[in-house]
């Protein structure tokens, strides 16, 4: 079932105020929306990046950062690094299946042709699978031994040619 799409839906660019709310946004999307595909350890590994704030605020400086809001609320981001990966995509659950996520993806790939970039590649969940493809992202490769801590974590290498 599909919801609705969100009302006063903006898409920005990161500032350092929002590194907080971003690694939440991170923590609600791999504990809820990404635990009907992963197992509790895989959850529990993927989670325990964001231990140090200040390295989740000098990751995301350190990308070009896109930040969806809603009714003033963070409820998302995307990260482009220097590299033309599509680092992180992430929605809050309470925003999930409402077109975030596609607009994230679609304001990177702007970003990425704007930079001339030909090329997008990502390391996507088997959650965000659809979302990629249906943004033109295509899978190169499923990736059965990435880990994460230790713990392996299945992706999928996927690439969009722009």
């Amino acid at each position: 079932m599909t919801h609705a799409a969100l009302a006063g839906l903006t898409v920005r660019a990161y500032t350092p105020g929002d590194a907080v709310a971003t690694a939440e946004v991170f923590r609600a999307a791999v504990t809820t929306t990404a635990a009907t595909r992963y197992s509790p350890e895989q959850i529990a590994a993927w989670v325990g990046g964001v231990t140090d704030p200040g390295a989740w605020a000098r990751d995301r400086s350190a990308a070009w950062t896109a930040v969806a809001e809603s009714a003033g609320r963070v409820i998302g981001f995307a990260d482009l690094t220097e590299d033309a990966v599509l680092d992180m995509l992430f929605v809050h659950p309470s925003a999930a299946r409402r077109g975030v996520g596609r607009r994230l993806v679609e304001t990177v790939l702007a970003e990425a042709r704007r930079r001339g970039l030909h090329r997008v590649d990502t390391r996507a969940s088997h959650v965000a699978r659809t979302t990629f493809e249906r943004t033109g992202f295509v899978v190169d490769r499923e990736d059965d031994r990435n880990t994460v801590r230790g713990v392996l974590v299945p992706n999928l290498a996927m690439h969009v040619d722009l």
